[in-house]
């Protein structure tokens, strides 16, 4: 089922992906990373959304992608979203190289495409 709002955080989701990459280039670690978190956090609501999963707040958003993970079998979900919560970490803490932060980037990248699948 695909809503509006559905949309709108696949809409952000992709444009959260889009920024991460420029702050990336430009060597904002802490931008970059918090887009990367941003996309993974909008696209597990999308994904929330059309199954009816509560999604509002941190507690929620985790609870649903370990829901995700056990509905599809895919346990890679629960590691890429850890991820993601390691770049929201580097936000406030600045201690990811700019390697780690490509490296944990991709990962999310590809989070958010499975879970547009989903």
């Amino acid at each position: 089922m695909t809503t509006a709002q559905t949309d709108h955080y696949n809409n952000l989701s992709a444009e959260y992906l889009r920024k991460a990459r420029i702050h990336l280039s430009e060597g904002d670690l802490p931008q970059a990373s918090e887009k990367g978190w941003g996309a993974a956090a909008v696209a597990v609501k999308a994904a929330a959304e059309t199954r009816g999963l509560r999604h509002n707040g941190h507690r929620e958003i985790w609870q649903a992608v370990e829901r995700l993970a056990n509905e599809t079998g895919d346990k890679e979900l629960r590691a890429q979203f850890g991820l993601a919560g390691a770049l929201h970490t580097n936000f406030y803490e600045a201690w990811l190289s700019a390697e780690m932060v490509e490296d944990y980037l991709s990962q999310v990248e590809q989070l958010v495409g499975k879970l547009n699948g989903a």
